[in-house]
């Protein structure tokens, strides 16, 4: 049995949780308090962060390691056979991570000035994405893959998002938008989470120190 070390808000332990969950792969998934780092947590991860699989005695930290070690030693591959395609969807799964760590600066902006640039940034990023969509339902077309495990969390934060405010980062872009839809109803990407995963996430956005903050009622 597999044992994934998470975070109740963590998108990187989400990609996890999708990769296990399509390939049919049983695992234990322990919550953490990342404010409240257990010692045991310290000593599986030297950065600290969630994700870690532990695999006995062993533990792999690292998302974009956790997924590779998945896609080489698991069932029902999630990347392309093709090298050059697969080369291709690494690529945009570090772009992937770009666009969250643009997210994280959307929320943490204190002023203004700060939290529009980052609406510029997230609203370029995503241009470039439409531009790269295949014919979907999903990134490459009608087979799920890890680039679409990485965008589940992506857009989830824009559930929790569109309630406070309509702040244009998607608009004008259809295949994203349709994207979007299709990997929110995805089994695998809606369970990643608690059933309590946007009341935490509101949460954590309101005790912020941000512009996102004070738009929020």
């Amino acid at each position: 049995m597999l044992t994934l070390v998470s975070h109740h808000l963590c998108p990187y332990v989400q990609r996890a949780v999708i990769a296990l969950t399509e390939k049919n792969v049983p695992f234990q998934r322990i919550d953490i308090d990342l404010s409240n780092k257990p010692a045991w947590f310290l000593e599986l991860s030297p950065l600290g962060k969630t994700p870690v699989l532990r695999v006995g005695d062993e533990a792999i930290f690292e998302s974009a390691v956790i997924l590779e070690y998945l896609e080489e030693t698991q069932a029902a591959p999630l990347h392309p056979q093709d090298p050059l395609l697969r080369a291709r969807h690494r690529g945009i799964i570090e772009f992937g991570s770009a666009i969250l760590n643009d997210i994280a600066g959307f929320y943490s902006a204190p002023d203004k000035t700060g939290f529009e640039a980052k609406v510029a940034a997230l609203a370029a990023r995503f241009a470039q994405m439409e531009t790269r969509l295949g014919d979907g339902p999903f990134f490459a077309g009608a087979r799920f893959s890890l680039v679409d495990a990485v965008f589940g969390p992506v857009f989830r934060y824009f559930d929790v998002f569109d309630r406070i405010g309509d702040f244009g980062i998607l608009d004008g872009k259809p295949g994203t938008l349709a994207w979007r839809k299709a990997l929110a109803e995805r089994p695998s990407v809606e369970s990643a989470v608690g059933a309590d995963y946007e009341e935490r996430l509101t949460a954590f956005l309101r005790k912020r120190p941000s512009h996102l903050a004070t738009q929020m009622n």
